[in-house]
């Protein structure tokens, strides 16, 4: 499909809607579609696709803006500006299926641009995003009440209409004079540029759809027996059986020259496939990708899972000291670990314990009763299942593109 995105700027401007505009259209390339961005200011600041700048489309065209001052004796000159809008719109729309306008049928920086996209959804299709209006605002100039600035709430049924928040729409709805609250798709976030994530740990979410799990775990263990490997593939299964599709990340290198820690390999090896969790545990440091490529579990991979991480997990039956409760406090991941006096020292009580002797299932229940009642922890898990822009393509994005395409 292509998709144009339209503002009246794009970065390097950093305010909210240019930072949304970048997003969509990373994550609109990402799934293969055609991007093309239309703004009146800013810069070519990237190569992955088509950017088009055309002072017309600019908030600060200074001509519009002197115009826009006193526009009843000027209105033959917005009328020609839109004018000369519209024609530049319809010849670089050409080959444009689907217009998504940011905000500039809604606010009042270039009036011409606003009177020339209701022209143009008479042959174009247009999805007006809506983030603000002046209305909301007890201080609007009340000459936006009065033609033609009143074309800012007007309703038109040829184009489609999203906004970003429930509060948003109902204000929305009164302010269209509608029945029926707009349709609400969330502004997002990309955690992979977010927390700036190495390319192959990209390709290991991807492959693995690791934002769609319900709950994912760390444990940045090498694969030895005193590491208890064992106890976390039986809590997985335990959180399995209630009904939480969670994944468990292990850094798992070991040495393959080491007869005992071979043996314990494929002993866990048996443990994943009997409880049927193949595709729910990744053993980083011998995973293969898709292309034949290998995954290496050095630091900056290890700093990423505990990134992308619900909890960290820690069974072991004997440590020195337990460096992984560290790094997790510094990104405040929260922290399940046995009872033994190493982690103890180091955790006190700002970590949660289990006893070695306790059953899977108790493990299971009380990290279930953590994370749903952890208010940081239910925020995260709220953010990557509704929030991350992948998702939001998938459940709200994609139907609403098909749907306006099949209109």
């Amino acid at each position: 499909m292509n998709i144009a995105l339209l503002h009246y700027t794009c970065p390097p401007f950093v305010r909210g809607v240019e930072e949304i505009i970048r997003q969509q259209a990373s994550l609109f390339h990402r799934f293969s579609h055609r991007v093309k961005i239309i703004v009146g200011n800013g810069s070519h600041f990237t190569d992955k696709y088509e950017i088009e700048i055309n002072p017309l489309l600019s908030s600060k065209n200074r001509s519009i803006l002197r115009f826009q001052q006193n526009v009843e004796k000027n209105l033959d000159k917005i009328e020609i500006f839109s004018n000369k809008i519209y024609q530049y719109l319809n010849k670089t729309l050409g080959n444009i299926d689907i217009v998504i306008a940011h905000n500039v049928l809604t606010m009042h920086y270039n009036l011409p641009l606003t009177m020339a996209l209701h022209r143009l959804a008479e042959i174009k299709k247009i999805i007006s995003w809506n983030h603000d209006s002046p209305y909301f605002y007890k201080n609007y100039d009340s000459s936006l009440d009065f033609p033609p600035w009143d074309v800012l709430k007007k309703y038109n049924d040829k184009i489609y209409y999203v906004t970003i928040s429930n509060s948003r729409s109902k204000e929305f709805r009164k302010l269209y004079g509608i029945r029926e609250n707009l349709p609400v798709i969330p502004n997002g976030i990309d955690p992979i540029r977010f927390f700036r994530l190495d390319r192959t740990t990209v390709k290991l979410i991807d492959e693995n759809d690791l934002f769609s799990s319900d709950l994912i775990i760390v444990q940045p263990s090498r694969l030895h027996p005193r590491k208890n490997i064992e106890l976390s593939i039986k809590v997985l299964y335990a959180l399995h059986k209630k009904g939480l599709k969670a994944k468990l990340l292990l850094s798992g290198a070991y040495d393959p020259h080491e007869k005992k820690n071979v043996e314990y390999y494929y002993k866990l090896r048996r443990l994943i496939k009997k409880f049927d969790l193949d595709e729910y545990v990744i053993i980083v440091a011998e995973y293969k990708f898709k292309n034949g490529g290998k995954m290496t579990a050095d630091r900056i991979t290890i700093r990423d899972l505990y990134l992308i991480s619900d909890l960290l997990f820690l069974p072991s039956t004997q440590e020195g000291f337990g460096l992984p409760i560290i790094e997790a406090g510094m990104i405040k991941l929260p922290v399940f670990c046995s009872d033994i006096p190493p982690f103890k020292n180091i955790g006190g009580n700002n970590v949660y314990y289990f006893n070695l002797n306790d059953p899977p299932d108790e493990i299971a229940d009380k990290i279930i009763k953590v994370t749903s009642t952890l208010k940081t922890q239910r925020m995260y898990r709220y953010v990557i299942n509704n929030l991350v822009w992948d998702n939001i393509y998938t459940k709200m994005l994609d139907p609403l593109l098909e749907k306006v395409i099949s209109d």
